[in-house]
């Protein structure tokens, strides 16, 4: 899902139509949709302000094992939503959809499987009523 950074909305359809269409991009239907929609998003960076959603990620991992890489999970993340360090190492934080396979595999090398790395969800956007 991609994102107004100015406002945290989703754009409409229509306007991500208008601007796929003014950078002359069309759909293929011999590739997959999420392949697409990563190299649409990549080209529309160009004309329009956008950007893909942050994914609310958790990691859950000992104490012992988190110490040796403790600092590189938060360097992956965007920001920092709660961190717990008392009987376990628990963070959640927003993150780039693109940093998930690597948090997990950090996860589940340095806790030998025993870590946990999930996502929970996606930023929520602002809340705003238009009367």
């Amino acid at each position: 899902m991609t994102i107004n950074p100015a406002t945290q909305r989703p754009y409409p359809a229509s306007i991500l139509e208008k601007a796929m269409k003014d950078a002359h991009v069309s759909v293929k239907p011999n590739k997959s949709a999420k392949q697409q929609a990563l190299e649409i998003t990549k080209t529309l960076k160009e004309t329009i302000a956008i950007d893909r959603v942050k994914m609310k990620i958790r990691v859950v991992m000992t104490q012992h094992d988190s110490k040796k890489c403790r600092d590189q999970i938060r360097q992956m993340f965007v920001e920092i939503l709660s961190e717990d360090n008392d009987q376990t190492f628990e963070l959640v934080g927003l993150s780039e959809p693109g940093t998930y396979k690597q948090l997990a595999e950090l996860v589940g090398k340095h806790s030998r499987g025993k870590g946990m790395c999930e996502v929970i969800g996606v930023e929520e956007a602002m809340e705003s009523t238009v009367l």
